[in-house]
């Protein structure tokens, strides 16, 4: 194992022979959000001591498995939540640690309009990092990413740094599939994923990579992709999968899922639960009123498949701006 320290975070490379174990993650619920979740719930380790809000530690390790080789006891804070800001946006929020993926904050990107409530300034306070699966612009929006403190750490894909400079965040630190980095009380680890990674200007062989969250639980972040082989090695133990269902038109092309696929993706990883992202948030000006059912039912529809495929996991469906406690 080599190490190295850059700008605050530790990146660790881990060797063939290591494992990483899949995580998870939440954000922090309103009064009104903790007295009554408003999602759709379809049934079928050591503590580590809270920072001060925006810390980074700079000591990192590769995640392995107990060494009793049955289970290891981990002490889950009923706190820990997560928001389902809309499309690839999640708020997660475990053991204190806030971490925000692939921020789209604003009402319009292009021909494409949120259909969907605006998230409201609590939802970039206090972060501690900012997740970037990959440089496509319903992904990495350069004005959403304006609207963060500077002083937040972006973790990005591998060959998008030179993108995300002009920005003159604090800390860009590029994560490979295998790479980990330690945000605060959690490890983030770099996974594969089955997309185009979206080059843009300064970062054209730039790859798309998925997150693996781990505090006191275990949370996969897929970002974009399709079903992958490797992708049922993320379990056993995870806690939550957060799984795209769809894209931001009438049609998904190659490199996504479908609410099958992700139903799929579901039964192969098997959390104990499963809550759909990349849906109901955004769609080409003027199109709902012919062709609305792409926009309003994958969620739904990922959750009826799951309960055929795989009907041990739980799924909650989120509309774009609901909470959900990880308790």
């Amino acid at each position: 194992m080599i190490a190295a320290v850059i700008t605050g975070i530790t990146i660790v490379w881990v060797s063939d022979s290591s494992q990483i174990n899949p995580i998870s993650a939440a954000p922090t619920p309103t009064r009104s959000q903790a007295e009554k979740p408003r999602s759709r719930s379809h049934c079928g380790e050591a503590k580590i001591p809270v920072r001060a809000p925006g810390s980074i530690s700079t000591a990192s390790s590769p995640l392995a498995p107990s060494s009793t080789g049955f289970f290891h006891t981990r002490r889950i804070s009923d706190s820990d939540s997560l928001t389902y800001v809309g499309h690839g946006t999640v708020l997660i929020d475990v053991d204190g640690t806030r971490l925000l993926t692939d921020p789209v904050l604003r009402k319009r990107i292009g021909p494409l309009v949120r259909h969907a409530p605006a998230p409201g300034p609590e939802t970039i306070e206090n972060l501690d990092a900012v997740l970037i699966s990959h440089l496509h612009r319903d992904h990495a929006d350069l004005a959403s990413l304006r609207r963060l403190d500077r002083g937040t750490p972006l973790l990005v894909p591998p060959g998008s740094r030179g993108f995300f400079d002009r920005l003159e965040f604090a800390a860009v630190i590029e994560l490979a599939p295998g790479e980990t980095a330690r945000v605060g009380a959690v490890t983030v680890a770099a996974l594969d994923a089955d997309h185009d990674g979206g080059g843009r200007r300064q970062a054209q062989d730039s790859q798309a990579i998925g997150f693996l969250v781990e505090g006191g639980r275990r949370v996969y972040f897929a970002g974009d992709t399709d079903f992958f082989p490797g992708m049922e090695d993320l379990g056993p133990g995870l806690d939550l999968a957060l799984l795209p269902v769809w894209g931001w038109g009438p049609n998904v092309g190659e490199g996504h899922l479908t609410p099958a696929g992700a139903a799929r993706a579901a039964a192969a990883i098997s959390p104990r639960l499963a809550i759909p992202i990349h849906w109901g948030t955004l769609y080409p000006f003027g199109l709902r009123r012919f062709r609305s059912n792409p926009l309003r039912l994958p969620g739904d529809e990922f959750a009826a498949r799951v309960r055929e495929l795989a009907p041990h996991v739980e799924t909650r469906v989120l509309s774009p701006g609901e909470s959900t406690s990880l308790a």
